[in-house]
């Protein structure tokens, strides 16, 4: 098999979730820990889903946006001006950047779990694969709902404790 046909039969959707408590770590740590995880998928045919929260969404973002020539969408429960500062800014200077192939606002009429969850499913329905960065095993995390939400539709996952 040639790497080219080997590309081709690496997922080319992937929805990135994580938590939005990454204080215990460097940026410099998630940038080591992306080009080990996430890069074997950012070829230039992939389309990576992140949401658009702070936390791993952000930081994944901006890495996708400066390491790879992958397609992104950011996907936002309700608007980005919604979205927390830090998270509204990056995703809006990325799309000036021109990194961004697509922003989902999803307009849910008020933020919560809810419109969080609905988000995530949103993503994980359009990917082929899943890519988890929970900071610790509560299943009741948003992160979790959405690992175990592509279980539940038998697609496949890669966990990356942080």
């Amino acid at each position: 098999m040639t790497s080219a046909e080997v590309r081709c039969t690496m997922a080319r959707t992937v929805t990135i979730t994580g938590s939005r408590s990454t204080d215990r770590r460097s940026p410099e740590h998630f940038q080591k820990l992306f080009g080990l995880y996430l890069a074997p998928f950012a070829h230039r045919d992939s389309q990576f889903y992140v949401g658009g929260a702070v936390g791993i969404d952000t930081l994944t973002l901006s890495w996708l946006a400066a390491y790879t020539r992958s397609s992104i969408a950011v996907v936002v429960p309700c608007t980005v001006d919604a979205q927390p500062q830090e998270a509204s800014h990056a995703i809006k200077f990325w799309d000036t950047q021109r990194r961004l192939t697509e922003v989902v606002e999803l307009n849910a009429p008020q933020l919560g779990t809810d419109a969080y969850h609905a988000r995530n499913r949103w993503m994980v329905d359009r990917s082929e694969f899943i890519v988890g960065f929970p900071r610790d095993n509560d299943q009741c995390s948003g992160t979790w709902y959405t690992l175990n939400y592509a279980a539940g539709q038998g697609k496949p996952r890669m966990i990356v404790p942080i």
